[in-house]
């Protein structure tokens, strides 16, 4: 049984202004202390700005790994303290960016998260960090952290244990998801679906694309 630690609960700090249809981004999450709520629909104190492209129940939360910040700290030359990568839970030794598509979360006594799905960087990512080419050194990375689903809501703060209580037997990770699957792969998330395992909209609409493009 993996377990490691939350290290930050991050909720939004202020809403920045965009140039995009929305207006705002709600990327710029800061520490809090806790304990903090945990809903459906992710934090109580924080906010999506697009739900287009965030939020819902498949995105309640987002996660980002310590070790992988502690590698863009060292590619950067600066310190990408919790919430620099817009994420709500700054996790340590526990490997969002690798974790398995349906794997649940314990968090705290309380809180049980489902991994849905890769995060995509976009624009106001990169505006926010101001670091050039930053879409593409992201995602070229695949250090892109895991959006959660609300399994059992709670509170959790940070010191909290993480465990991860299961990790389903197709071991597909969002890893593998954002740098591209195959048609094996597809198939196999499809039957881990028939055998009980959720998949998020988002994974719905990437086999389907490889399974037209088959």
């Amino acid at each position: 049984m993996t377990t490691g630690s939350l290290l930050a609960v991050c909720t939004v700090h202020e809403l920045l202004p965009t140039k995009d249809s929305t207006g705002v981004t709600a990327i710029d999450k800061r520490a809090v202390d806790g304990p903090v709520a945990v809903h459906k629909l992710g934090l109580t104190g924080d906010i999506q700005a697009s739900r287009k492209h965030h939020g819902g129940e498949s995105k309640a939360l987002y996660a980002y790994s310590q070790q992988d910040a502690d590698f863009w700290d060292d590619q950067l030359g600066r310190t990408m303290s919790p919430g620099m990568f817009g994420e709500n839970l700054r996790v340590d030794d526990i490997d969002a960016s690798h974790a398995v598509i349906g794997e649940r979360w314990q968090v705290g006594d309380d809180v049980v998260l489902e991994v849905t799905a890769p995060r995509t960087p976009c624009v106001n990512f990169a505006r926010f960090v101001k670091e050039p080419a930053w879409v593409r050194r992201f995602a070229e990375a695949n250090r892109v952290g895991t959006y959660l689903r609300v399994i059992t809501k709670g509170k959790i703060q940070a010191g909290d244990t993480v465990t991860v209580l299961q990790r389903p037997e197709h071991g597909i990770t969002g890893h593998q998801v954002f740098a591209g699957l195959d048609v094996d792969a597809a198939q196999q998330l499809l039957v881990a679906e028939k055998e009980g395992v959720t998949l998020s909209p988002e994974i719905h609409k990437v086999v389907a694309s490889i399974l037209r493009r088959a």
